[in-house]
């Protein structure tokens, strides 16, 4: 069954494609996020290699039964005949109620349904990583997804956010700056 918008893509329609799948993935439903892939599908998904419908599904299951209240904002890169590139960020947080952001950029290519038949997605977490290799959790005002996380594009997360200059200073000289002690002239601690 055609899942449109179908190739080749346009900018237009490639957007809707991308708008889509986020909006497919934000409902953490994994047998609806599947349907959008051939039966055969192949993807990677950091380093973990998954094929197939049925796999895709599961993985999906456990992702989100361990990233809790998920969610992701993402946007076409690039485009051409039946590919498409996305970059993205996502949070999430576990059960302890620790949040965390992943950065990342997805390699699309559908079949002439629209189908993705291949996915290859490499996930950053910009943050630090602690002694069993797990990203630091971030702090409650440092979370870019809320609920209208739609108002804000990939361009105004990584560079015109409201935390841009206070992941700047982590990333220079490793402390957590509050953005509000910074916006009214403070250094950070």
């Amino acid at each position: 069954m055609p899942r449109p918008p179908l190739p080749p893509f346009t900018a237009e329609t490639a957007a809707q494609k991308a708008r889509l799948a986020e909006d497919a993935s934000n409902t953490r439903d994994p047998a609806r996020v599947a349907l959008a892939y051939t039966i055969d599908s192949v993807w990677r998904n950091r380093a973990e290699f998954i094929h197939g419908r049925e796999a895709i599904e599961a993985f999906l299951t456990r992702k989100w039964n361990r990233e809790l209240d998920y969610r992701l904002i993402k946007e076409v890169w690039t485009f051409c005949d039946n590919r498409i590139a996305v970059r993205f960020a996502y949070e999430w947080h576990d059960d302890s109620g620790n949040w965390f952001r992943s950065y990342g950029n997805e390699n699309w290519e559908f079949d002439e349904d629209g189908l993705m038949r291949r996915r290859i997605a490499s996930i950053n977490d910009p943050r630090g990583r602690n002694e069993v290799n797990q990203a630091d959790p971030i702090r409650e005002y440092q979370k870019l997804a809320n609920e209208d996380h739609r108002k804000r594009d990939i361009d105004g997360i990584a560079a015109k956010g409201k935390n841009a200059v206070n992941d700047e200073l982590v990333g220079m000289i490793g402390v957590d700056a509050d953005p509000e002690a910074l916006s009214e002239g403070n250094q950070a601690p």
